[in-house]
């Protein structure tokens, strides 16, 4: 958007040409079938994701090679085998980069780097049944610049395995945790219970049996007993993603703004404290001076109501 307006300041563009340039920005269209929505990182901080599911495999990888060519990278999540094997055949063409996440992807331009925003996010997972939900919250925390960390297989049958990797996460020092969860759906609850920073419940739908698809998990995280624990939908990896970036960059420049005014602050003298310190009262220049007294006397009300009547 600075380089459209560089640019029309500068004659090189017509006002129409940056209008039409601005609008493009905002929203692309690819072949009549597609909008893209480019200037949603510019007003959430929060990138396009294609939804790879119910899509062509050509359709999905081109869509995600055109979000790359614009903006440097482009997100796509819920992949198949059809769908990799055509995101790698169309970003090797365009001469682009795939970094990988279970069934998600990045397709990142040469030379590209998402600008670092700060923030830091801890992703722990129960069994490693839900690392590819997990590594969609992943993908979208990567993207929009944060740093990211994942444990897996942490649930709740053995419990002692969540303890070391737990303590790690706070001491690395982060500021949102994703916890996900199938089967009971226990362990985000009982991280939420533990520590101060925020939690993000990620149901997942490994299970068998009733309840088997998630929605035993989605229920008892809907039902924790800890207090502040948030929820996202079954297998929703983006959407718990994008609510962490969105907790961690507040708590971050919440923390920055806290360091500046408190080196900004200028120092205020205490006020001289009299507490029992002998003062004088005034008098004729022949008399003694006297001590004021250290104590306020309480004042005497008269009481008008009398006596009570029985």
């Amino acid at each position: 958007m600075k380089n459209v307006l560089r640019r029309l300041l500068a004659g090189k563009l017509t006002e129409d040409e940056a209008i039409a340039e601005l609008r493009r920005i905002q929203l692309d269209e690819l072949g009549g079938r597609a909008k893209l929505d480019l200037g949603r990182f510019l007003r959430r901080g929060i990138p396009e994701v294609v939804l790879a599911t119910g899509k062509a495999p050509e359709d999905a990888a081109r869509l995600a090679v055109a979000m790359a060519e614009r903006q440097g990278q482009g997100l796509i999540s819920r992949m198949t085998a059809a769908h990799q094997a055509a995101l790698h055949e169309t970003a090797s063409a365009a001469g682009m980069q795939v970094i990988g996440y279970a069934a998600s992807a990045r397709v990142v331009r040469p030379a590209f780097e998402p600008e670092v925003s700060g923030g830091k996010v801890a992703i722990l997972t129960a069994g490693t049944s839900d690392l590819p939900a997990a590594e969609e919250a992943q993908m979208v925390v990567e993207a929009c610049g944060l740093e990211a960390r994942l444990d897996a297989d942490l649930g709740v049958a053995g419990l002692h395995r969540f303890v070391g990797p737990l303590a790690a996460c706070l001491e690395w020092g982060a500021d949102v945790i994703i916890v996900a969860a199938g089967m009971d759906g226990v362990l985000p609850g009982l991280v939420a219970g533990l520590i101060d920073v925020p939690v993000i419940g990620l149901p997942v739908s490994t299970g068998y049996g009733r309840g088997g698809a998630g929605e035993a998990a989605l229920t008892t995280m809907l039902q924790s007993c800890s207090t502040g624990l948030v929820v996202v939908n079954i297998d929703n990896g983006v959407g718990a993603g994008a609510a962490a970036v969105l907790i961690a960059q507040r708590r971050f420049r919440g923390k920055n703004d806290a360091t500046i005014a408190n080196i900004n602050a200028t120092t205020i003298s205490k006020p001289t404290k009299n507490g029992k310190t002998a003062r004088h009262t005034s008098g004729p220049p022949t008399s003694r001076k006297a001590k004021a007294p250290n104590t306020t006397p309480m004042p005497t009300h008269i009481s008008s109501q009398g006596k009570p009547r029985r």
